[in-house]
């Protein structure tokens, strides 16, 4: 059985709903930076959906849940 995690950084924006593109994940990225010490799912720039998502990700370390990690390591690095 195949248990390898098929996701990136990619297909977790377009999860999201969120532009895609190297470019655009860029600008996400360099625009939305966590607070010292606030959570991913609490910021205030995800919608209540988005949210959701993310903390049930990590919650129940899910599929998603390396990409979830490395997209909150991402917003907690200045660029």
């Amino acid at each position: 059985m195949d248990t390898s995690n098929h996701h990136s950084l990619r297909t977790l924006f377009e999860q999201l709903g969120l532009p895609s593109s190297n470019e655009e994940i860029a600008a996400f990225i360099r625009d939305h930076q966590l607070s010292n010490g606030e959570k991913l799912a609490k910021a205030p720039f995800w919608t209540e959906a988005q949210a959701n998502f993310l903390a049930e990700s990590l919650k129940g370390d899910s599929d998603w849940a390396i990409q979830v990690d490395e997209l909150a390591v991402s917003l907690t690095q200045k660029p």
